[in-house]
């Protein structure tokens, strides 16, 4: 029933160029489709709703690393904060101190990407680049035990425009170089960049993305 998932994870992993982590949106997708992409090695999985992230890590492999895709609220962070393996939309002050309390209780450093908003839409959420660059030097974020800064993930404006969404990875990358070199020079594990999805993820990767969330293209349109 899940040949298509299998198929088109293939498709995708053979796009990507070495260096580049797939990770794979499932969300309103069945376990079995998981399942079916966990069969063929694929180990990283994308969801962005916490109750149906909580029903699928109950039952599906325990291996699989979890990453938090989306808009997290800051009362939904202790139902994830024992298993998750990444949070990708760190888009606050807030949210972060969030996730560094509910990671000190389990006894956990939880992996987080700061989310950039550099989209010319006032829905997403996310840092400023000046917001970002403020946060980051009053250096709160250093006396966090219980998380780990690991890059940045942004995404492009809702455009069929290229240009622009070739402009505003270019912008996330120049960024990223920009922030390792002030703040994290002497961190090793600051080196993710996280932007491309199905429609743009080889754009993206040209543009310095080394992760890519891809979910439509593997597991086609919503299933719930």
């Amino acid at each position: 029933m899940y040949e298509s998932v299998k198929n088109q994870l293939h498709a995708v992993k053979d796009e990507l160029p070495d260096g580049v982590e797939l990770v794979a949106i499932s969300k309103y997708h069945p376990a079995e489709a998981i399942a079916a992409a966990y069969e063929e090695g694929q180990r990283i999985f994308g969801e962005s709703h916490e109750q149906e992230l909580s029903r699928k890590h109950a039952t599906l492999p325990q291996d699989i690393e979890w990453h938090f895709i989306g808009h997290l609220q800051t009362n939904k962070v202790k139902y994830i904060a024992p298993y998750i393996s990444m949070i990708e939309a760190a888009d606050s002050p807030k949210l972060l101190r969030e996730i560094n309390k509910q990671a000190l209780k389990n006894n956990r450093r939880i992996d987080v990407l700061l989310e950039l908003h550099l989209a010319e839409e006032a829905t997403k959420y996310g840092f400023s680049p000046e917001d970002c660059r403020r946060f980051l030097d009053e250096g709160e974020w250093r006396q966090m035990q219980g998380v780990r800064i690991c890059g940045l993930m942004m995404m492009a404006s809702n455009t069929d425009d290229e240009a622009q969404i070739a402009s505003e990875f270019e912008q996330a990358h120049q960024l990223f170089k920009e922030y390792q070199s002030a703040y994290f020079a002497d961190e090793p594990s600051f080196c993710r960049r996280s932007w491309g999805m199905s429609h743009d993820y080889q754009l993206a990767v040209a543009h310095g993305s080394n992760m890519v969330r891809v979910g439509t293209r593997i597991f086609g349109e919503r299933a719930y």
